[in-house]
């Protein structure tokens, strides 16, 4: 299973608590709430201990723990725990729309799939010379949450291509112990298959290497025909390309026509392809009635995988070409893209105007704000619309055109705007 859909969840945050102190013979002990702790983080790592998606065909939801509230002496509750997703080398994680987010090609390779949730603050934490008493704490924000598009793309030395039914899972199965469907009819295989093929004795193997079978490929594949992009883009990473060319002239095309159809879906889907080393073989020449050798030696090698015949000297052919590649980097496959982890950078205040009298304020510092407080304690709700002044709010609402009456939505909550500084001098007029 090559395509699977994930729904990663991270915890949320604890909530603050509203505490004071109370002992014996300590007069105004002040607050003492602790904080929420952290909501933990979804992460997905790459691993080299499975081969397939199918874990997530029956699990797909994956979830990290909540953060515990605070409690009072100033205990701060526990971070929840993270929860580590693991998933194969080659996985490349996309939006449910097919933007490319990260591309984790070797273990251990991370990424930060969904964001725990920041806990709570205790009421301790807003003590001031002015607030000597607050009866007011955060609460915890809610953790992230979204569904992801995994794909994978196999992590092979060799892979083997060719059109519908022209012999490449008999072949792989008789090389390797891969077990792939093998039928007298087009597109047997519709999923790719890793076999581990190893020369010389059990005792004392002389080199081994992964071989991928894969999807049979068709003209116009690189524009979706047939299994199209479901079968191209597990070839990406593979160092040595194997082309398979039925040596019975398949459909009416002849052993050159085969690999130039091949080689021209192959450019099309990705142009780095026709740079890859490639070793040309012709298979069935055991039942091809008018199979004989050309002139100029095309192909190169032709084998019978069913008789054996030619099969081994085609493994070592392999064997020298992958020696020779091991000082030459493919970009693809060789060199991981490193997964950077940087701070949140801080974000400003964006006003938007909906419609007439409807303004929108974003920003995630802003949204915290307002979502974390309790806006029904008076004392709360004086410290977020301080909290709001210094963030700039109030001089972007200004710059947007706002009016005393107008409607002003932060986040999920509505409210009135009215100008303090035109309350206040009213008042002092009096």
């Amino acid at each position: 299973m090559d395509e699977a859909s994930l729904h990663v969840r991270a915890g949320d945050g604890g909530a603050g608590c509203v505490s004071f102190r109370r002992e014996a013979h300590v007069s105004k002990g002040g607050p003492d709430g602790g904080n929420g702790g952290k909501g933990g983080d979804v992460w997905l790592e790459a691993t080299t201990n499975m081969s397939s998606l199918l874990v997530f065909k029956d699990h797909p939801f994956q979830r990290a723990g909540d953060g515990a509230h605070g409690q009072g002496k100033l205990r701060h509750g526990r971070q929840g725990k993270d929860r580590i997703v693991l998933v194969p080398e080659g996985t490349v994680v996309k939006t449910p729309d097919g933007e490319r987010l990260v591309d984790l090609v070797s273990a251990p390779s991370r990424w930060l799939a969904a964001r725990g949730g920041r806990g709570g603050r205790g009421n301790a934490a807003f003590l001031t010379n002015q607030r000597r008493a607050p009866s007011f704490a955060e609460q915890g924000e809610v953790g992230e949450e979204r569904w992801l598009k995994l794909e994978l793309k196999l992590m092979a030395d060799v892979a083997v291509v060719g059109f519908p039914n022209s012999g490449k899972s008999t072949f792989v199965s008789t090389v390797s112990a891969a077990k792939p469907r093998v039928a007298p009819y087009p597109f047997t295989t519709l999923q790719p298959h890793l076999g581990v093929v190893r020369l010389g004795s059990s005792s004392s193997p002389a080199g081994e290497f992964v071989i991928a079978d894969t999807p049979g490929l068709i003209e116009g594949a690189s524009e979706g025909r047939g299994l199209g992009h479901q079968f191209l883009r597990h070839i990406e990473r593979a160092r040595l390309l194997l082309i398979l060319v039925d040596l019975a002239s398949i459909e009416g095309y002849s052993p050159h026509e085969q690999e130039s159809v091949l080689i021209n879906e192959l450019g099309r889907y990705n142009e780095d392809l026709l740079r890859r080393p490639r070793l040309i073989v012709g298979s069935k020449k055991d039942i091809a009635t008018d199979y004989a050798m050309s002139s100029n030696g095309y192909p190169p090698y032709s084998i019978s995988a069913v008789q054996g015949s030619g099969v081994t000297e085609v493994l070592w052919k392999i064997w020298q070409m992958l020696q020779e590649m091991q000082s030459i980097k493919i970009p693809s496959y060789h060199q991981s893209m490193l997964v950077v982890h940087r701070p949140e950078p801080k974000e400003g205040v964006l006003v938007v105007k909906e419609r007439e009298g409807m303004f929108v304020v974003r920003g995630k510092a802003v949204e915290r704000a307002v979502a974390l407080s309790d806006l029904t304690d008076p004392q709360a709700a004086s410290y977020v619309q301080d909290r709001l002044r210094r963030l700039g709010v109030d001089n972007a609402l200004v710059s947007a055109g706002v009016k005393d009456g107008d409607v002003v939505q932060i986040g999920e909550l509505e409210f009135t705007y009215f100008n303090d500084s035109v309350i206040s001098k009213k008042a002092r007029s009096r």
